[in-house]
């Protein structure tokens, strides 16, 4: 009985574990993607005007803008 026990708290745990990693993987990638639009877009836009390539740079910001309207706020 007391093996029985030990390797349901085992499977349960591993479980446990793997949802745990998953949830890592999950809010690391939302932590990327928050960096990348607050932080290096419009670094790389400023980047893009300063370098004259203000044709690149403002249709993508006007792309980034119509997504932003268009999504739903958490």
């Amino acid at each position: 009985m007391i093996m029985l026990l030990t390797i349901l708290f085992m499977v349960c745990l591993f479980g446990f574990i793997g949802k745990l990693i998953g949830f890592a993987f999950k809010f690391s990638w939302s932590m990327i993607k928050v960096a990348f639009y607050l932080v290096f877009l419009p670094f790389i836009l400023i980047a893009m005007v300063f370098g004259g390539l203000l044709y690149i740079a403002f249709p993508i910001l006007v792309v980034a803008m119509i997504i932003g309207l268009l999504t739903k706020e958490a």
